[in-house]
């Protein structure tokens, strides 16, 4: 179902993007994806950081970037059952936590880190807020995809940290792709970088939303003043394209083949 009250330990469970000017980035993302931006609270407490919400229910968060911090992004973010043990599992599998677990007022605990290959993600250990209340319908997150130098260290660092099971398969036009799988349930997917990925690029996690209609989604990017970083391509699943927002922070959004659709 598309509302949800709980994500299993070990589910990408929510994604936040940063922004020099969030007002901005909340006027662009509601117009995109119809999400309404909560005020942020007292600065001193909430960092100025808000949630994206749809039917009163948060789908995405929205931080501030930070001066001499890292440019605008979309991060991920894993459920786990606790944050420290989490984090122990991260470096003893060969990964960085560059972020210490850290409480989050009364919402979770959190923290920052990189597989072997550098692709950053953050682990929430739920108590108020669980992660993304609405999964799986347009405006909402529905898949997360890993980029990466090598697939087999991949494989074995988040199945040691995760419990994440790797099923390979050839993509439509031939090329490799593996999903992620816990207990049987797919939650990602993961993809080489291989000679023809944009150089300059370094490994990373992609967030992807559905949509109803990718081509019109593409179009009122460009009205927005936004990007297109890879027009939009029909494989199995439906129809993708990926995007950059007017900060360069980059996303995907998918329209699932009528098959797929519930």
């Amino acid at each position: 179902m598309p509302d949800v009250d709980h994500h299993a330990p070990g589910t990408p469970s929510w994604v936040d993007v940063t922004a020099p000017d969030t007002d901005a980035a909340a006027a662009f993302y509601g117009a995109l994806f119809g999400w309404d931006a909560t005020e942020p609270g007292p600065v001193e407490e909430t960092g100025g950081y808000r949630m994206f919400r749809m039917r009163d229910r948060s789908v995405a968060g929205l931080g501030p970037t930070r001066e001499g911090g890292l440019p605008p992004r979309w991060t991920t973010y894993i459920t786990v059952a606790d944050a420290d043990a989490s984090s122990a599992a991260i470096r003893g599998a060969g990964g960085t936590v560059f972020m210490e677990p850290m409480d989050v007022l009364q919402a979770g605990r959190m923290a920052a880190a990189a597989d072997p290959q550098g692709a950053s993600f953050c682990i929430w250990q739920p108590r108020d807020h669980i992660g993304s209340q609405i999964v799986n319908e347009p405006g909402a997150l529905i898949w997360n995809e890993l980029a990466t130098t090598d697939t087999d260290a991949a494989k074995a660092f988040y199945g040691a940290v995760f419990g994440w099971a790797a099923d390979d398969m050839a993509g439509d036009d031939g090329t490799a792709y593996t999903r992620w799988s816990l207990d049987g349930h797919g939650m990602g997917g993961m993809m080489p970088m291989g000679d023809d990925y944009p150089a300059g690029i370094p490994p990373n996690w992609l967030a992807y939303f559905a949509v109803e209609d990718c081509a019109a989604t593409v179009a009122r990017v460009a009205e927005l003043g936004a990007s297109v970083q890879l027009e939009p391509m029909t494989i199995g699943m439906g129809t993708f394209a990926v995007l950059a927002d007017p900060n360069r922070a980059v996303f995907a959004v998918i329209e699932l083949a009528p098959e797929l659709r519930g």
